[in-house]
């Protein structure tokens, strides 16, 4: 080698590698054993005067996952699953136990126990690219209705945990 810089490497002034922007998960941690209806949703989201095209997949226990498609782009991910399925009682713990970790919330207890009671798992996936006030607003207010209709409450990714009322009760650091 001649001592001349590789094209490849980046010099020394080069700044750190772009991040690329990370989906926004909810979760819904509900006791309740039904799932409110397709079309109970649909209604829901319906009501909030957002355009949303909703396709729902499920088997003998009801719905299992649903697109949300917000006019262009990818669309947002709703799965629910039983707590009775492979790897969702260990999902459930792991919760309880990050709320464990929780010393300075007053509601850490009475989460664990919610947490470890629930029946059914909600999960959103707000893929990055839909990171817009109308999706974010959709996907915060179908985490609430759902909290209330599963007798739950909701976890933002980067916020924290919230009654279904939208209270805050843990915040996320």
């Amino acid at each position: 080698m001649n001592g001349a810089k590789s094209d490849s490497a980046p010099g020394p002034l080069a700044g750190p590698p772009e991040i690329a922007p990370m989906a926004i998960w909810y979760r819904v941690f509900a006791r309740g054993d039904a799932p409110p209806s397709p079309a109970a949703i649909e209604a829901h989201l319906a009501s909030l005067g957002v355009a949303v095209r909703a396709t729902f997949a499920g088997d003998e226990d009801g719905w299992f996952q649903a697109e949300l498609v917000f006019g262009e782009g990818e669309p947002v991910r709703l799965e629910r699953f039983l707590a009775s399925e492979e790897g969702i009682r260990g999902e459930l713990n792991s919760w309880a136990a990050f709320l464990e970790t929780c010393e300075d919330s007053p509601h850490r207890v009475a989460l664990m126990e919610r947490t470890i009671q629930s029946r059914q798992l909600f999960t959103l996936r707000q893929p990055a690219d839909r990171a817009d006030e109308e999706v974010d607003r959709a996907c915060v207010e179908l985490s609430r209705f759902l909290a209330r209709a599963a007798d739950g409450f909701y976890q933002v990714d980067e916020q924290g945990l919230f009654e279904a009322d939208g209270a805050l009760l843990v915040r996320e650091q």
